[in-house]
């Protein structure tokens, strides 16, 4: 008797129909092909174990199963539950009529019992996109694909379960989400709050500024001045997700088997604070079976990388194409899968080695020339990429004790999001363009132009602190973006001013 069920496989953030043709014929042999990797031919004995817990067993004839299409390789153990359905209806164990309906896949314990599975929401979506009626997938799963509209969703803790189901003897409920009321009850809910931070105003101005703008930021500062406190908040501040970037977001992250079993929707902007000893695979994506990276799980979010010069100069070059291109694609023999990664950068790192280099009450114990050493450490083309540039100084004692709440987070968002309104209004003839830090050169030099007045100040400021001419094109940007967040349509002199402001390591004097 030959039967078909119906499974999926993952290829980038997508995924792909696979289906399980089982065969029970004459002989005495167990064959399982479709190109499987090792976990996919383990399943043999987890099912065999697992359908004997409930008095079933693999017939003793040959049974053929065939995973295609063939020229896919099938990963991972989630096929389990979809090739012992296709088993067992094919040995008459259970009806199969039902079976073209469904996508079916969960891992199986030994006792039966169903495990999480990674890549749930796409494989939801690609469900519902080939017309099927549901999809029956781990209990643990189930909230994560019910934010999938027109497809009943089954969850199951074991395979009996899904048995009775398919035969029609006690019909498993189906998990509902109403996805815009999940998506409007998390969409404000922070963690950390702007509120709490003492002092360092022109830090958060700076930081409001990034976050209007989209622009990559750095923090140079010494131990303890709270570079870390500042970045953790940042997400507070950017504009909501909408919905769409909202299911964007979480389908990378179910790739990457990062979901919760109480999640059903990523809300808030993520953030991802990788350790300074990552390798580059981890932080861009890849591997021998390939994953979303770093900066795919930071995707719509903020990357934090802390203590920057203490990253591999490898690890930190990779990261230079993805924030140009806002995405990923990583290569392999057999196949190419391309991940997302459009990001905001915020960097921290402090000035020197020891760490107080223009300290106002610490010495810097450095010997001469170790600052620049420490410098030298981030390319030059990597800094081009980061638009603000800002020391941060330790909080006075004052400050730190004073009894008066610092501009709440919701406050400064207000502010933020006027700003994205303009400059989305701007760009709309633009797709994919929907911030300032996105500009093109194009774009640039129409809505970056600036009148005699402002060139002046730019020449004397270049001359003056020895700008690089890099940091030209960089300070106009930031300007405009201050500009957004005064309501102004032009660039005037006092928004350069201050965009000159932030930029601290293009200073020839840095590090002298």
């Amino acid at each position: 008797m030959l039967v078909k069920t119906f499974g999926s496989a993952i290829c980038g953030v997508n995924a792909i129909m696979v289906t399980v043709e089982v065969s029970v014929g004459v002989g005495v042999n167990f064959l399982l092909v479709g190109l499987p990797d090792s976990a996919v031919k383990e399943s043999q004995q987890r099912i065999a174990t697992a359908i004997g817990q409930y008095g079933y067993h693999i017939p003793g004839k040959k049974v053929v199963v065939n995973m295609a299409p063939a020229d896919l390789k099938k990963e991972g153990a989630a096929y389990d539950l979809t090739i012992a359905i296709g088993i067992l209806a094919a040995a008459g164990n259970m009806r199969a009529d039902d079976l073209d309906k469904y996508v079916i896949m969960g891992e199986l314990s030994l006792d039966g019992s169903l495990r999480p599975i990674k890549g749930v929401l796409p494989i939801a979506i690609e469900a519902r996109r080939q017309k099927f009626k549901g999809i029956i997938i781990p209990k643990e799963n189930a909230r994560e694909a019910a934010i999938v509209n027109n497809l009943e969703v089954y969850g199951a803790d074991n395979l009996k379960q899904v048995i009775d189901h398919l035969n029609g003897e006690q019909l498993m409920e189906a998990t509902y989400v109403d996805t815009r009321a999940e998506f409007a009850n998390h969409l404000n809910h922070y963690e950390y709050d702007f509120a709490d931070v003492k002092g360092q105003e022109s830090i958060k101005r700076a930081l409001e500024i990034a976050a209007a703008g989209g622009h990559n930021l750095i923090m140079i500062g010494a131990p303890g001045s709270g570079k870390t406190m500042l970045a953790k908040r940042m997400p507070s501040i950017l504009p909501p997700l909408s919905l769409e970037e909202s299911l964007e977001t979480t389908q990378i992250h179910s790739v990457a088997g990062k979901m919760k079993k109480e999640d059903s929707l990523i809300a808030i902007r993520p953030f991802r604070a990788p350790h300074h000893t990552i390798s580059d695979v981890a932080l861009v994506g890849g591997g021998t079976n390939p994953q979303p990276g770093e900066i795919s799980l930071a995707h719509n979010g903020v990357l934090f990388l802390d203590e920057l010069p203490e990253f591999r100069r490898q690890v930190l070059e990779v990261l230079r194409q993805p924030m140009e291109e806002r995405r990923v694609t990583v290569s392999r023999a057999k196949m190419t899968v391309e991940y997302p990664a459009s990001f905001m950068l915020v960097a921290a790192m402090n000035p020197c080695p020891c760490g107080y280099y223009n300290h106002p009450t610490v010495e810097c114990t450095c010997p001469p020339g170790a600052v620049k050493k420490y410098m030298n450490k981030i390319s030059g083309p990597l800094l081009d990429r980061i638009d603000l540039q800002i020391e941060v100084v330790p909080v006075p004692f004052r400050e730190l004790t004073a009894k008066k709440a610092g501009e709440p987070s919701a406050v400064i968002r207000e502010r933020v999001i006027a700003a994205r309104k303009i400059q989305e209004e701007r760009f709309k003839g633009y797709p994919g363009i929907h911030c300032n830090a996105q500009m093109t050169s194009k774009l640039f030099r129409q809505y970056c132009a600036i009148d005699e007045e402002c060139q002046e100040l730019m020449k004397s400021a270049m001359e003056r602190l020895g700008l690089s001419a890099r940091a030209y094109d960089r300070i106009l940007k930031v300007a405009r973006t201050i500009a957004d967040l005064e309501g102004c349509p032009n660039i005037q002199a006092d928004h350069l001013q201050e965009a000159i402001t932030y930029r601290s390591l293009d200073r020839d004097s840095w590090g002298q």
